[in-house]
């Protein structure tokens, strides 16, 4: 019985490991729109109306409003006023592909705003039940370059389209005509970066659960409306398309892929897991960071607990305590002078018991030096789910392996290792991936400052906080796990 009761208890511990990756909250939803910020809230919409509000990014709950039910919609916001599209039917729903894309408009998010209130939605798309297109998925684009707004939509069924809208009315452009730039897809969207439009779509099967082979893939030109070709020069409207992010340990079916422009370098992409196995095997949220890599948008990587070297990209120097170097005392090898007969020997590494006995007690100031693998650079990151979170991601505690000792923001935007943890905002850090897959660490609150600064080498040997800035080095650092 002690041996089950043990199995059952790590089994237990698992899964709220793995779930500690996941949005926090009730994040059910199937197909979200695309993240909008309203009045310091995120929301999300769904299929079948409504959709998810959130106040700090990572806990989410049922409560936005959308009236209209259908499917698919997406969200942006133009001017002072928030635009939303859904599909009123399509898809397959009620038996067939006959459907028709809608917009309203409403001046806040907040149900709970007297300003809350939809405009009557108008129809910008549509499509009969024998056409080679089904009118569903909506995908809002607005081109910075030129401030056209632009509206993908399609399935599997039949080709992707894209027409133009009004930003003004958020009706279809008179006598503008649908053009078809992809197959094999659905839950489409545009999105621009650097001279080139992408279009992401959802490829792979659909509302199946577990079983779900949802994954989004991309292609890109230099006109919105095609020819969008893939990395391997394959058009998408012969089904080409660029993996993006695919199926995790225990999420299956991604799909309805979403950007948030956090900062400059700083990108997160939302879509949904069909099933989160850890959920019950619900459609679930999902926030993942948004990286590109040689010119084509990638998924990132959550970040997870563990012990790891954490080093400055602007010269590769390793966050470390500021204490004195402790010598090994091993023998030394001359390769001239070895006997062929003796065995060779594996030593361990600088042990912690070895030499934290001379360390000072109390604060410690930190430094970044040379990697030897040593105590003092070896740094267990742990989740802190009782503090909240960001857009995608939770509060962590860094701290000294084996130690009470903790990385602290202190007065003058300084950074110094406390003495112990005590749960206070100053030793609670955001980690967040960057869009060339390095990281920013923040700290949730800076004593006697209110500015968001950034964990900053401000020169080889040198941590501080300062502002983030995204063309510097200084500010971006990489985790190596341990």
């Amino acid at each position: 019985m002690k041996t089950s009761a043990r199995l059952i208890s790590l089994a237990a511990f698992a899964i709220a490991a793995a779930s500690a990756s996941a949005q926090e909250g009730n994040p059910w939803i199937h197909d979200p729109s695309t993240i909008m910020e309203c009045d310091g809230k995120y929301y999300t919409f769904g299929t079948g109306g409504g959709g998810l509000i959130s106040e700090d990014g990572w806990n989410w709950y049922p409560g936005a409003v959308r009236p209209g039910g259908g499917a698919a919609p997406d969200a942006m916001k133009i001017g002072d006023r928030y635009l939303v599209a859904y599909s009123a039917t399509g898809g397959g729903l009620g038996g067939g592909h006959a459907g028709r894309v809608l917009t309203m408009w409403n001046r806040t998010l907040d149900p709970a705003s007297p300003d809350f209130a939809y405009t009557e939605a108008i129809e910008v798309a549509s499509s009969e039940v024998d056409e080679d297109c089904d009118a569903i998925d909506a995908g809002l684009f607005m081109d910075p370059v030129t401030g056209r707004l632009w509206c993908t939509y399609g399935t599997y069924f039949g080709f992707i389209r894209i027409v133009e809208l009004d930003p003004r009315t958020g009706a279809r452009v008179e006598g503008n005509q649908p053009v078809n730039i992809a197959i094999d897809c659905e839950a489409t969207t545009v999105i621009w970066r650097d001279g080139w439009y992408y279009l992401l779509g959802t490829h792979g099967t659909c509302c199946d659960g577990v079983n779900s082979t949802y994954n989004i893939v991309a292609g890109r030109s230099r006109k919105v409306t095609g020819p969008y070709v893939d990395n391997m020069g394959r058009d998408m409207l012969a089904g080409g398309g660029k993996m993006v992010v695919y199926a995790d340990d225990r999420q299956f079916g991604a799909g309805h892929f979403g950007r948030y422009v956090e900062d400059e370098g700083v990108e997160k992409m939302s879509f949904h897991w069909e099933a989160d196995l850890d959920r019950s095997a619900r459609s679930v949220l999902a926030i993942r960071p948004l990286l590109w890599e040689d010119g084509w948008p990638v998924a990132g990587d959550l970040f997870k607990e563990g012990t790891y070297e954490i080093s400055s990209v602007r010269r590769g120097y390793a966050l470390e305590l500021a204490v004195d170097f402790v010598r090994q005392e091993l023998p030394r090898s001359w390769s001239w002078r070895i006997d062929p007969n003796e065995p060779v020997v594996s030593y361990p590494n600088q042990t912690l018991e070895e030499v934290a006995a001379a360390w000072p007690d109390g604060e410690v100031a930190v430094r970044i030096g040379d990697w030897m693998n040593r105590p003092h650079q070896r740094w267990t990151i742990t989740a802190v789910p009782q503090a909240g979170g960001y857009l995608g991601g939770q509060y962590y505690r860094i701290g000294i392996e084996g130690t009470d000792r903790v990385l602290a923001a202190a007065e003058g935007a300084e950074v110094v290792a406390a003495a112990a943890y005590t749960g206070a905002p100053e030793q609670l850090w955001r980690i967040e991936q960057l869009t060339d897959g390095s990281y920013r660490i923040m700290p949730k609150s800076v004593p006697g400052c209110d500015c968001a600064y950034v964990l900053t080498s401000a020169a080889d040997s040198t941590p501080t906080l300062a502002r983030y800035n995204p063309q510097s080095d200084n500010c971006k650092w990489k985790f190596v796990r341990k």
